[in-house]
């Protein structure tokens, strides 16, 4: 009898170390370069004490937009799993952000044998995963790498978590979004309702206006003129003249070039992206709650224009996009810029079909 007491303690004491091991290391089952110590095995368990919610993924946690993105994504309230997986690094990110006293559990998980792991049960996943622009990138320089990347990602959440919001950032956008399709409709699962392109971008400082009080609909796509900010339509209403709207318009699609060139070489627009990112992510997770009212722009299989791709007005809900809102009506200038948008954007969404379709 007494045996067992001293055991008792002693099990429910691994217990509870195995449990708070379990996010921190890959198993070595399947990654044999992890020490095999018993404590540290991986477990399902939850932590006592987790927040409700849902189950996120992070496809691409331990890059540039990934793990200022993790860390954002841990910090909301409405995650109560989050899952970091990255072909590099992860352990390292997860340990991290492990020691953040927010509700969320989080788990790593390191390279392709433990992308399944990774993706099983997930609400939400987001993939900023792939190579960043570096000076004199174009969006298109990034694509045989990034469609590569998107393309095995994809299969994975066809396979584990076909029912989940799927939040694509990898860039192109305008043509990884058109692979992640191609990729479910070959595996019958796809839901143009639930993959979405995260094209959110703030603008209210190029405004000279307060960004937290400005929404500026930003339509078309996700590089250079495919961007298509409809400043006629700013909220709260705003006066410019030809000139400053031609000036804004491509201070706006230029966005992300700038800090390129501002880093030098050292990186892209990873903080801003990221902060971006996980706003975008917290509007799909309010729409999965049941919450009503929620607008954003983002890149999606479309009807308001001739193509089958097209970035602008959404409403979320519970099975992701519940209403792709109308362009609302369109100045000279916009309209203009629009057939110029269309034209590239076409082009970049072939691009992305034909990669897997060969």
């Amino acid at each position: 009898m007494d045996q067992q007491q001293q055991q008792g303690p002693d099990a429910s004491a691994a217990r509870r170390m195995a449990t708070l091991a379990s996010h921190l290391r890959p198993h070595p089952a399947s990654h044999p370069q992890v020490e095999d110590v018993p404590l540290l095995r991986g477990s399902n368990c939850r932590a006592k004490g987790a927040a409700p919610g849902f189950k996120v993924a992070i496809l691409g946690a331990a890059g540039g937009i990934g793990q200022p993105l993790s860390l954002l994504m841990k910090m909301n309230p409405l995650v109560s799993v989050l899952h970091l997986y990255d072909v590099v690094n992860t352990p390292g990110v997860t340990a991290d952000i492990s020691h953040m006293n927010t509700g969320a559990v989080v788990r790593g998980f390191l390279g392709q044998p433990q992308l399944e792991n990774a993706l099983t049960g997930m609400d939400l996943v987001i993939i900023p995963a792939g190579v960043p622009r570096k000076p004199g990138m174009t969006r298109d320089d990034l694509f045989n790498i990034n469609a590569g990347i998107v393309h095995t990602l994809c299969e994975g959440i066809a396979k584990c978590c076909p029912n989940a919001i799927v939040n694509v950032i990898s860039n192109p956008v305008n043509s990884t979004v058109p692979i992640a399709a191609e990729v479910f409709k070959k595996s019958g699962t796809y839901d143009p309702k639930r993959l979405l392109g995260v094209t959110t971008l703030d603008v209210g400082e190029v405004l000279g206006l307060d960004p937290r009080e400005v929404n500026v609909p930003v339509i078309g796509g996700h590089a250079g003129i495919t961007i298509l900010p409809l400043l006629s339509q700013v909220n709260p209403s705003c006066s410019f003249t030809l000139e400053e709207v031609k000036y804004l318009t491509s201070r706006i699609q230029n966005g992300g070039t700038e800090v390129v060139e501002a880093k030098a070489g050292a990186g892209s627009a990873t903080l801003s992206m990221a902060y971006a990112a996980a706003k975008f992510a917290d509007a799909c997770l309010r729409g999965l709650r049941g919450d009503g009212g929620i607008v954003e722009c983002s890149y999606v299989a479309s009807q308001v224009t001739e193509l089958p791709f097209f970035a602008s007005k959404v409403q979320l809900g519970r099975g992701g996009i519940e209403e792709i809102l109308p362009l609302g009506p369109l100045n000279e200038f916009e309209r203009a810029g629009l057939e110029k948008a269309k034209k590239e954007l076409g082009e970049s969404i072939q691009k992305g079909v034909s990669f897997i379709i060969k």
